[in-house]
């Protein structure tokens, strides 16, 4: 028996956030100074890093709950499958729903739940449930998803990755820019067909690195409203990426049995364009091997970071032809890759 994404879909909101729209911010350091540079080259140099020109924002009616719940309707439609037959649904998220102009985040019931209820699901003996573990989270389900049907215990789960960053992100801090919004879901069912999960490994390093992505105060400390905003340390994270990601998704590769010269490609959390680039290169130098062109689709230049929701965003839009130059086919391998807060990293070797 075998584990398959046999539906996908995402919902990507349509209001797009340009860059040149932080013009008129103001942006402070951490320790409340104000920027020394004009905006203009903040924002230039921030695009010449992350890549990023532009982001999609939710509209101010929707929440995450909403978007995790499309993203669910279409990945079902894709299956096929009646969703009374799904044993469980598992929502990665971070920050719950937060609504517009609301300080406040909104996790009780579950996401999960609430899409339970928006699909009109009535079978109880589907379970749903929340997965807390930063932007690496909807690949965590996805290895739960693959437990749970390998055990036996499930035949078909719904995993479903969705956040709405831009209700949590500090518009005085300069990192506001990466964020942005969606959501992505799969179908993954037990099938006799061959390939899907072939491989996953996980890890959690909290000693030194728990707190390198945090909830904080405004960088403006003349605001006083005691709301917390998604920060962290961007350097600390692109040395821990760097440092522990590449060994972890050759760790995956090697106990799959499948080499490294088969990998078609590599799907991988889409924080930041350098960094992830620079993962994916030293993954290759670990192998004596050079970087294959257009083995990374991309999406971070108009979509921005949605956390949860790269991931099955992106493969859903490879899958599609929406990602120039990039098409994956049946009988590939590839690799789902990411690293966030916790910190956690994970990956999984995927037969397509």
């Amino acid at each position: 028996m075998n584990v398959k994404i046999t539906g996908i879909g995402s919902y990507i909101p349509s209001e797009i956030a340009k860059n040149e729209q932080f013009g008129d911010h103001h942006f402070y350091n951490n320790d409340g100074t104000r920027f020394g540079q004009k905006n203009e080259i903040i924002i230039e140099k921030f695009k010449a890093i992350t890549g990023i020109h532009e982001r999609r924002y939710i509209p101010e009616n929707l929440n995450t709950s909403d978007m995790a719940f499309f993203a669910a309707e279409g990945a079902i439609k894709d299956a096929g499958i009646n969703k009374e037959e799904l044993n469980y649904i598992i929502v990665a998220h971070n920050y719950g729903d937060v609504n517009h102009d609301s300080p406040q985040s909104d996790t009780v019931p579950s996401i999960a739940t609430r899409v339970k209820h928006k699909l009109q699901i009535k079978n109880p003996s589907c379970v749903a449930y929340d997965m807390l573990f930063g932007c690496p989270g909807w690949i965590e389900s996805m290895i739960q998803a693959n437990a749970f049907i390998k055990s036996g215990i499930a035949k078909k789960c719904l995993v479903i990755g969705a956040e709405a960053l831009s209700r949590v992100v500090d518009p005085h801090d300069r990192d506001s820019m990466i964020y942005s919004d969606g959501a992505g879901a799969a179908v993954v069912e037990a099938t006799e067909e061959e390939g899907g999960i072939l491989n996953h490994v996980s890890a959690t390093y909290t000693l030194d690195e728990s707190h390198f992505i945090y909830f904080g105060e405004s960088n403006n400390l003349k605001k006083k409203d005691n709301r917390r905003y998604i920060k962290m340390y961007g350097r600390k994270i692109y040395e821990f990426a760097l440092n522990r990601v590449p060994d972890a998704i050759k760790t995956c590769l090697d106990g799959s049995g499948v080499g490294i010269d088969e990998v078609k490609k590599i799907f991988i959390h889409q924080a930041n364009e350098k960094m992830d680039e620079a993962i994916v290169n030293r993954f290759y130098k670990l192998y004596d091997r050079p970087t294959p062109e257009k083995i990374m689709p991309m999406s971070i230049d108009k979509l921005g970071n949605s956390s949860v929701a790269t991931v099955p965003t992106l493969y859903h839009l490879v899958l599609n032809g929406k990602i120039e130059g990039h098409k994956v086919e049946k009988g590939d391998i590839v690799i789902f890759a990411s690293v966030g807060a916790g910190m956690n990293i994970n990956a999984i070797v995927y037969k397509v």
